[in-house]
């Protein structure tokens, strides 16, 4: 009897384990859920086991899990605070995740730029770094992120890891520095908890954020294993897709903040349709609907040493065309927040403003703050005549930051070689240019290079968009 005893309560344990719900690492303790929303919880257990998930602030929800075991429930959740909440989840054994707030939720993707921690990286400083992680304990229950760690498959997978943490001085070094900024400008403004996915791979491609059947429609990529094995992993294609973002796909956000390009300057003439695509097939994944996709124009920089070449102004080009092929999607532009020194840094150490700007366009646009300025000027038009080009620049706000001193811009003749350009600002706002060594313009470009550093930008201090008026091929 004693032994049948002692083989049952063995049973019993193991039955109690193995009933005991599963969450993916995301679902915790810490974690932020995104405030007036249908939130959704996920995990797995025994097959056709029912699942009971309750919280503090009253949302109820019971499911059954699948034939393997998995199961997710939908939960509304309330506007924001600072309050710490409960969420109990039983399939029979009770787990319960604590110190749970509702507030903003974003996923932070994209490559080196988006991953750069707020540490940065070896000689490549962050500005204003050790004064955010000083005062990070303060912020614990106002900035909170989750870090996806690097991780690479030929084959979907449903889990990754990734905790949730409070932002503290321990903490805040490995969060994006870009991250970092927007979700502090958030929170001074909306005043609810924002937290961070922080989802990147430093040199990936955008072509790695895709899944199979998008990228078997791109004859330039290959998909076999042995063929890409010989690649860098930050290079292949599908790897971070598969690993990474779709185990999180569940996860309810609010919206996308995105920097990347760098490693497809190479490939420029795609880029727009390319990124279209991956946010298109981030939108399906994440539930439909057209969630907020902001994202940054690559800084300048002198790309296989060569400041004047002019591939990676194809590529920002790319970027600002790709606005009108995404819906609720926004670029903002980087030209003005590098130094004269940084023309052989990849990585520029102003990630607050970087920041700060897509936080703004979201704040205008999704936030309904419209009030906040966040599209920078652009190129319209340009007419030539009389020795000079006329040029007419779209979404000025309260006229130019400057009438003189106006740097950046270059004219070309019939034989398309371009020279230095001098420009004054008509009393319509037209810009002037005109060079003395090019007496019958017919195209003007503005900051159209590898590594150029304009300093027209308009009231509010949002820089001009580089634009060039002709066609003439890329010099490499």
């Amino acid at each position: 009897m004693k032994r049948l005893l002692c083989v049952l309560m063995g049973l019993a344990a193991v039955w109690s384990a193995s009933a005991k719900v599963t969450l993916p690492e995301q679902i915790g303790d810490n974690m932020v859920l995104q405030q007036n929303a249908s939130v959704r919880l996920w995990g797995w257990t025994d097959p056709r086991t029912t699942v009971r998930v309750s919280t503090s602030w009253g949302a109820r929800a019971k499911v059954e899990s699948n034939a393997e075991g998995r199961w997710e429930v939908r939960l509304q959740t309330p506007a924001g605070g600072y309050a710490p909440q409960r969420v109990t989840i039983s399939d029979g054994d009770r787990v319960v995740l604590e110190n749970v707030l509702i507030g903003e939720v974003w996923l932070a993707g994209g490559q080196s730029n988006m991953e750069m921690p707020l540490d940065g990286y070896t000689n490549c400083p962050v500005i204003g770094a050790n004064e955010v992680i000083a005062r990070a304990d303060a912020l614990r229950d106002r900035i909170r992120y989750v870090k996806i760690p690097q991780t690479a498959t030929y084959t979907p997978q449903d889990r990754v890891a990734g905790r949730w943490v409070c932002l503290t001085s321990e903490t805040a070094p490995r969060l994006s520095a870009v991250g970092y900024f927007y979700a502090e400008r958030l929170n001074d403004v909306l005043d609810v908890p924002v937290g961070i996915i922080d989802c990147n791979w430093g040199g990936s491609r955008v072509e790695a954020w895709c899944d199979r059947a998008t990228l078997e429609t791109y004859p330039d990529v290959t998909l076999e294993e042995a063929t890409l094995e010989r690649q860098h992993p930050a290079s292949r294609p599908m790897v971070m897709y598969n690993a990474m973002l779709l185990p999180v796909s569940p996860y309810t956000v609010r919206g996308f903040i995105w920097y990347q390009g760098e490693s497809n300057v190479g490939s420029y003439a795609v880029y727009a349709e390319r990124l279209s695509k991956m946010v298109a097939l981030w939108r399906r994944i994440w539930g439909g609907g057209e969630l907020p996709f902001y994202y940054v124009e690559i800084a300048p920089f002198a790309y296989d040493g060569n400041a004047g070449a002019d591939r990676a102004a194809c590529l920002r080009e790319q970027q600002f065309r790709a606005q009108a092929m995404i819906p609720s999607s926004g670029m903002i532009s980087t030209n003005d927040l590098v130094a004269p020194y940084e023309d052989v840094n990849i990585h520029p150490s102003n990630k607050r403003d970087v920041g700060y700007r897509l936080a703004y366009m979201a704040l205008n646009r999704t936030y309904g703050r419209k009030t906040v300025a966040c599209e920078s000027p652009h190129f319209e038009r340009a007419e030539f005549a009389d020795g000079k080009a006329v040029v007419t620049i779209a979404g000025l706000k309260g006229g130019y930051n400057r009438m003189t001193g106006i740097e950046g811009f270059e004219l070309c003749g019939a034989d398309g070689v371009f020279y230095p350009a001098e420009v004054s600002i008509d009393g319509n706002l037209h810009l002037i240019v005109t060079s003395k060594q090019v007496p019958a313009p017919t195209a003007v470009r503005y900051c159209f290079r590898n590594f150029q550093i304009g300093n027209l930008a308009d009231s509010r201090g949002l820089p001009l968009i580089p634009f060039r008026t002709d066609d003439y091929p890329p010099r490499h």
